[in-house]
């Protein structure tokens, strides 16, 4: 009986035997590891962010991961009492979670600054009883050396250094590179076995993106957008620097912006509405600068010649709709007059000579209607009608930029074609991809996406442009001792649906030098509250102080025949005198002025006071006083032609105007005409007529 009960005793203890050893062998021994070893993870550093020149955008700074273990510290409130003031925490939060005895190890701080571990260790050497639970394991911070300084183009990162927005999130597998790992033996209180084993992976570093931004020129471009926000009272601004002949992005600056080592985390509405790219995100009707792009074509395909002339009467009527000009009339005029003029009548007739098959042809060489392709998140592709929808007042009007929507970025790429010889480039922003080392990995080479002009079209279009800003609208870009060309548009602003008048999108849009163009530079000001809000006025003047800090950066010779390079001179401080006051005191710097004319005190001026100019530049001085102007609804006029009384009347007042009727019938004319513009409440009168044949 006892043999057969040790038996059966040994045949179980065999078989458990075996059911550990061959079924739950691998996951016991897994559990031991655990239970004998501690793995800490070594942090990989983040790659750096450089500008072409290699001064560094955004780097990984050295830092602490702080813990504590929990079995280890037998005062919490004690603890939590002299840790959580060194580490800024909540003391309440850590002593809860020191309480919590079956965990090894609790984290109390991340991305500890070494002052930091520096003032603990001091800490626990005066109280090591109380603190010997502490540790340290190594991590890293992000760190932006210029604050807010290209800040929505570099985005930021979270507390694990994970890549939340800009390049940081879309080159986040190039720049996070592989966490290492180190494994200790411990014993049951998780403390270091004095001969204990380790084992060590070294982490694998980030790769280093090298921009093509230049750190100079982009803050060129941060002063001036600075001063453009603040004198123009704007909601937004927004300024592209881009090489000419590559696509290249020079500097992209966009304002209001923020500083990415202290973003406003705890506003997640506002925090995610600065970090959007809105020049490569947001679409707007461009208004006269496109009026560039239908000249080029025009142009190009022989709908137009530089010996045509035109008249303009100030509207022009396409369908029975009536397009203004901006002004009463501009009269007799040539090509070269009507582009200097920006007048509206001339470009409604180019588009309608062209006809949609050739003018959408045109369009979509210039990389209308789709992305760029540039390396940088949220891109939109802007919005063009479809050719088989549009009629002849939208091709009217895409000819001087309404009833069409680009970004900026799809707006200055386009137009650099019209400049450097007719080659659309695809735009890029990271020039090289270098490994830990230093070594490139990868290099963007620029890429030619479409040739939408010929080279003699462009050499052309280079004079036209010249040609507005010494007579046009773009006096006020002009820099002196420098060709330059460009163009200024002013677009409407839609709010839930609407346009709004009285506020705008002013911008313009320029190259320098002209005869061989370097590089573009693009300002667009968003809702300017001020009275005389025209790109002219608003934008022009800051891309002139641009394009002629870059020139002087750039080392490029003066281009009037006889020039020398004009000495530099200091803007002072004109605010709160006359016109006449200021311009003998900009006169005494040698010093030009422009004024927007709206009274005859300065209130604000562009450079600011202190700024350094080329003698005989110019300076703006705005003049206008009281509070902003209040913006006033405009509404669409329905088109309602072909309609019964019943269905015009239904149409008109969904759209909050008031109809007057006169005859029976169906709707044969209407005042104000469609796609026209009026105020919300206004009266369209609409005239009825039976059909012929009928009484």
């Amino acid at each position: 009986m006892m043999l057969a009960v040790l038996t059966l005793l040994f045949l179980l203890l065999s078989v458990r035997i075996g059911s550990l050893t061959l079924f739950q062998g691998e996951a016991l021994t897994a559990r031991g590891v655990r239970q004998w070893t501690r793995e800490g993870v070594v942090a990989a550093r983040r790659g750096q962010i450089q500008d072409r020149n290699g001064s560094a955008l955004a780097l990984s700074a050295g830092a602490y991961i702080v813990t504590a273990n929990p079995q280890q510290v037998t005062d919490e409130a004690a603890f939590a009492a002299v840790m959580a003031p060194a580490l800024g925490a909540d003391q309440e939060s850590m002593t809860a979670r020191l309480q919590n005895k079956r965990l090894a190890s609790v984290i109390l701080k991340r991305q500890a600054p070494r002052e930091t571990v520096d003032r603990i260790r001091l800490l626990r050497q005066d109280m090591p009883e109380l603190l010997r639970g502490v540790s340290f394991e190594e991590d890293s911070r992000r760190f932006y050396p210029n604050g807010a300084f290209l800040s929505q183009v570099l985005g930021l990162t979270n507390v694990d250094s994970a890549g939340q927005s800009g390049l940081e999130s879309w080159y986040e597998t190039l720049l996070r590179g592989k966490a290492g790992s180190l494994k200790t033996e411990v014993d049951a209180r998780s403390r270091l076995l004095p001969d204990g084993k380790t084992a060590y992976v070294a982490p694998e570093n980030g790769c280093t993106l090298r921009l093509t931004v230049d750190e100079t020129i982009q803050g060129i471009v941060e002063k001036a957008m600075r001063e453009c926000i603040a004198v123009n009272h704007a909601k937004s601004v927004q300024c592209i620097v881009m090489d000419v002949n590559t696509g290249a992005i020079l500097a992209l600056c966009m304002k209001p912006d923020y500083d990415p080592n202290a973003p406003p985390r705890d506003d997640v509405e506002a925090l995610t509405e600065l970090m959007r790219i809105t020049a490569v995100t947001d679409v707007y009707e461009p208004g006269s600068t496109f009026k560039m792009l239908t000249c080029a074509a025009a142009l190009d395909c022989g709908a137009a010649a530089l010996s045509d002339t035109f008249t303009c009467t100030g509207s022009i009527t396409v369908d029975g709709d009536r397009i203004r000009c901006w002004k009463n009339s501009h009269g007799h005029q040539d090509l070269t007059e009507a582009l200097a003029n920006s007048c509206n009548p001339v470009f409604v007739t180019l588009a309608l000579r062209m006809g949609t098959d050739t003018f959408y042809k045109y369009l979509r060489s210039f990389g209308l209607g789709v992305k760029t392709g540039i390396d940088l998140p949220g891109e939109s592709g802007g919005i063009l009608i479809n050719s088989r929808y549009v009629k002849n007042v939208d091709l009217a009007r895409i000819g001087f930029g309404q009833s069409v929507a680009v970004t900026p970025l799809q707006l200055i790429t386009a137009a650099c074609a019209v400049v450097n010889g007719g080659r659309l480039m695809k735009p890029y922003i990271v020039q090289e991809v270098l490994d830990e080392n230093g070594s490139v990995i990868d290099r963007t080479q620029p890429k030619v996406a479409a040739t939408p002009i010929h080279e003699e079209t462009s050499a052309v279009m280079r004079k036209l442009l010249e040609n507005v800003v010494e007579n046009g609208g773009g006096k006020n870009a002009a820099v002196s001792g420098y060709r330059i060309g460009g163009k200024t548009g002013t677009a409407q602003v839609y709010k839930d649906g609407r346009v709004v008048s009285n506020v705008h999108i002013g911008s313009f849009l320029g190259f320098a030098p002209i005869d061989q163009p370097r590089f573009a530079v693009l300002v667009t000001v968003n809702e300017a509250q001020v009275p005389v809000d025209y790109g002219s006025t608003t934008a022009a003047p800051f891309a002139g102080q641009i394009m002629e800090q870059v020139l002087s950066y750039l080392g490029v010779a003066t281009q009037t025949p006889g020039a020398t390079q004009a000495p530099k001179v200091t803007v002072p401080d004109v605010v709160g005198m006359t016109v006449a006051e200021a311009r003998k005191a900009l006169s005494d710097q040698q010093l030009l002025y422009e004024t927007d004319g709206e009274s005859q005190q300065v209130s604000a001026q562009a450079p600011a006071a202190g700024a350094e100019m080329s003698a005989g530049g110019k300076v703006m001085l705005y003049t206008y006083e009281g509070t902003p102007l209040e913006a006033v609804d405009l509404l669409t006029v329905p088109d309602v032609r072909g309609l019964s009384m019943v269905e015009a009347g239904r149409a008109i007042r969904a759209r909050g105007f008031e109809m007057a009727v006169s005859g029976s019938g169906l709707a044969a004319r209407q005042e104000p005409a469609a796609g026209a513009y009026a105020r919300l409440g206004d009266t369209v009168r609409v005239t009825f007529e039976l059909p012929q044949g009928t009484e």
